[in-house]
């Protein structure tokens, strides 16, 4: 039941391309006796009426013939694009051709059935007069180029859909058709009709031997002008909505695109330049897109500063001495935890308390580093510099503590924090590399954090941060004596911060 609805379509496209075939050329015809008889100075004959009679019939017979025949051969050139959407639109069916080229094939059928005509005519009527014969196979060949014209900008509105389906998706476009078609045949209904009458009509006045009246240069004018806004005018508005419409849908894609959405994908026109102009507009879209997602992933990976500036700056092994902060954090007897929980509620309980750091620490200016198991390295003065570091480590250090106890009560984490100066850059090798802070300050907060689990704030400061933050954060830190760490030959002076009783 899915596939009726496009098959009713094509069904509805071949009805409509039949019906236009038959609308074009009866007003072709029509067009050819509203020349012959107001615009071009048709030469005197004897038996005109015979001659008329005899131009009628044949027009009926050869219209009817080359109508019918024109309808036969667009259901049989058509088949293949039913056979195509039957078969699902498969890109490498011969039916996308079909679609794509039927357009300058009705145009070039046309053509062909008329210059045959302009040719059969033109005969007819030189046997009674060359020069009627020669009027007439051009009246002919005028009309025709405006049918063939018309039938061109017709069959392409007509299959515009199938067009769309025929270009969208991933498959190959074809060589780009030139618009050059389009252009031509819109000036052809435009002006060339109307301006090739006007020549026409001034040949045969300086050839003719009587001069032609004022009266009769006025209503050729009258009529060339009334072809000219009529059919020129229609011309016109097709050629001009169907450069305007793919037009207004790449401004619309390049205004969403500037928003910041990148999940754009807009119609392919045609197989035209424009067509492929708005295929490439697609991949060019989906290119950012997956650029976008890979910047996004590869920020919450490594963290938006450095993410950043690594695609500012490139990616080069090696690093650079800065004053840094650091905090570490890491969860206490998290190997019971384990042994005790399913490993899905381990996973629950770790993304909970990873949530809270993640917020604390981002929110405080600083940057997750790295997650190790249970535990967690944030880092304030690298890449980027952060003014007032230290306040904003030592308060990062406090409120963390405090929301641990309060939303992830089911853990308890001790929280430790230094500064001084470190090597920050990337480590690794060339193919494979990972942006990280490596120095003694780095060292001194993992061993504090194993002693800030034994203070009853589960929270543990090297004593320099509070004497370089500002009095407000100071005065929420409270010296305690100097602690010996593992691998100091110096004790440490420390500092904790008040808790609430």
């Amino acid at each position: 039941m899915a596939g009726r609805p496009t098959r009713f379509r094509s069904w509805r496209a071949r009805l409509a391309m039949s019906v236009g075939i038959v609308v074009i050329n009866l007003l072709g015809t029509v067009l050819v006796y509203c020349l012959a008889a107001w615009v071009v100075p048709i030469p005197d004959v004897d038996d005109e009426f015979r001659l008329r009679i005899a131009n009628l019939i044949g027009a009926a017979i050869y219209v009817g013939t080359a109508v019918t025949a024109g309808i036969v051969l667009l259901n049989v050139s058509l088949t293949p694009m039913v056979q195509w959407i039957r078969a699902g639109a498969d890109p490498e069916h011969r039916g996308r051709r079909t679609v794509l080229r039927a357009p300058r094939r009705m145009a070039i059928w046309h053509g062909s059935a008329w210059t045959l005509a302009a040719i059969a005519f033109g005969a007819l009527n030189a046997t009674v007069s060359i020069r009627l014969g020669v009027d007439v196979l051009l009246i002919v060949a005028l009309a025709g180029w405006s049918t063939s014209a018309f039938a061109y900008l017709a069959a392409e509105r007509v299959l515009r859909s199938f067009a769309r389906q025929a270009l969208e998706g991933n498959a190959a476009l074809p060589r780009p058709r030139s618009s050059v078609w389009r252009a031509m045949s819109s000036w052809g209904l435009g002006s060339g009709v109307v301006l090739l009458g006007s020549v026409l009509v001034g040949l045969f006045a300086l050839v003719d031997d009587q001069d032609a009246s004022v009266r009769s240069l006025a209503v050729t004018m009258l009529v060339l002008g009334c072809i000219g806004l009529g059919v020129g005018g229609l011309a016109a508005f097709l050629g001009a909505k169907a450069s305007a419409d793919p037009l207004r849908g790449l401004r619309q894609g390049v205004q969403r695109i500037e928003k910041g959405d990148y999940d754009v994908t807009i119609p392919i026109y045609d197989a035209t330049e424009i067509g492929h102009l708005q295929a490439g507009f697609n991949r060019m879209a989906a290119g950012l897109a997956e650029r976008e997602e890979i910047r996004e992933l590869f920020g919450r990976h490594v963290g938006e500063d450095v993410a950043r500036n690594a695609l500012a700056r490139g990616v080069s092994l090696g690093g650079e001495s800065r004053h840094v902060a650091v905090l570490f954090v890491d969860i206490i007897g998290s190997t019971t935890i384990a042994e005790r929980r399913d490993p899905t509620q381990v996973v629950d309980l770790l993304n909970r308390f990873f949530a809270v750091v993640i917020d604390v620490v981002e929110s405080h200016h600083g940057w997750i580093n790295k997650f190790e198991g249970d535990a967690a390295l944030a880092v304030w003065g690298a890449p980027d510099e952060v003014p007032g570091m230290e306040t904003h480590a030592l308060r990062a250090t406090r409120v963390l503590a405090e929301r641990l106890r309060a939303e992830v009560p089911e853990l308890r984490a001790g929280v430790g924090v230094s500064a001084g100066r470190a090597v920050a850059g990337n480590i690794g090798a060339a193919r494979r590399s990972e942006y990280t802070v490596i120095g003694d300050p780095v060292n001194e907060a993992a061993r504090l954090t194993d002693l800030a689990k034994e203070y009853p704030g589960l929270a543990l400061a090297r004593y320099d941060l509070v004497e370089a933050a500002d009095a407000e954060e100071a005065e929420h830190w409270q010296a305690e004596q100097p602690v010996l760490l593992r691998g100091r030959s110096e004790p440490t002076p420390v500092a904790t911060p008040h808790r609430a009783e």
